[in-house]
């Protein structure tokens, strides 16, 4: 019988810490593949946040280097300086690169650093109770805004996929999600794309995947499923905010 999905080789054998229905541990799967199919296993270097994913080392059979909240654009800067021939990657969550880590985000993607950010966002601070985010939806109830996040009081869902699409050394970024097979399919190609844009010296890329979280969404796994496309898709649309390459990819 022909084999024909089996563990990639840079994914070690650990079992998972995450929540049942939480996105980390595919978005993980789906960087391990893309290292053993891009042969980069041996030049990729990880920042992983403090947050749900901060154990990333546990799980990705690569060189992994430990940042201060909201510092991994910053901490990926100084490697691939010091380092031209290495691929760091920061992995981060909403509140990481959208709250304490927006200005090191944003000028790491201005100058056009050569790294890439994979971006989690499930709208809610995760690991420290479901707090409001940056990212949480208007009317979205959590541990702090247990009556909706009102505009009024504390502003709009940042977008910062769009931010960062606006600055000149941004080459490639894209959202996706992965709650479901169709979407995982697109998230690889996504995923793979930015490690490719690095590789190849183009310029900043970001991936904004869209995770569900059940436990601080108060939902089970199939219900978070349904509302990354029902609700949250609706304020984060899916799709390429920005590519320099002018390359389609094929469905």
């Amino acid at each position: 019988m022909k084999k024909v999905y089996s563990r990639p080789k840079s994914l070690k054998k650990a079992t998972f810490h995450y929540c049942p229905g939480c996105g980390h541990s595919i978005v993980h799967r789906l960087l391990c593949e893309v290292f053993d199919e891009l042969k980069i296993q041996d030049r990729v270097i990880g920042i992983p946040p403090p947050g749900c994913s901060v154990f990333a080392y546990n799980y990705l059979d690569v060189d992994m280097a430990e940042s201060a909240h909201g510092r991994g654009a910053a901490v990926a800067t100084g490697i691939k300086r010091a380092c031209p021939e290495a691929l760091p990657f920061t992995y981060q969550g909403d509140g990481d690169i959208a709250a304490i880590g927006t200005a090191e985000t944003i000028h790491a993607a201005n100058r056009g650093e050569k790294i890439t950010s994979i971006f989690i966002n499930n709208a809610v601070y995760g690991m420290t109770g479901g707090q409001m985010a940056p990212t949480t939806l208007l009317e979205q109830t959590t541990t702090t805004s247990p009556y909706g996040r009102d505009a009024a009081l504390e502003g709009y869902p940042i977008k910062l996929s769009e931010m960062l699409a606006l600055v000149k050394g941004a080459a490639y970024i894209e959202r996706v999600a992965v709650n479901s097979p169709a979407n995982i399919k697109k998230a690889k190609k996504a995923i793979k794309k930015a490690f490719q844009t690095q590789i190849d010296d183009l310029g900043y890329s970001l991936v904004e995947i869209l995770s569900p979280c059940p436990t601080n969404w108060k939902m089970s796994p199939i219900e978070s499923w349904k509302w990354v496309d029902e609700v949250m898709s609706k304020e984060y649309p899916l799709g390429v905010i920005k590519d320099i390459t002018g390359e389609k990819d094929a469905d």
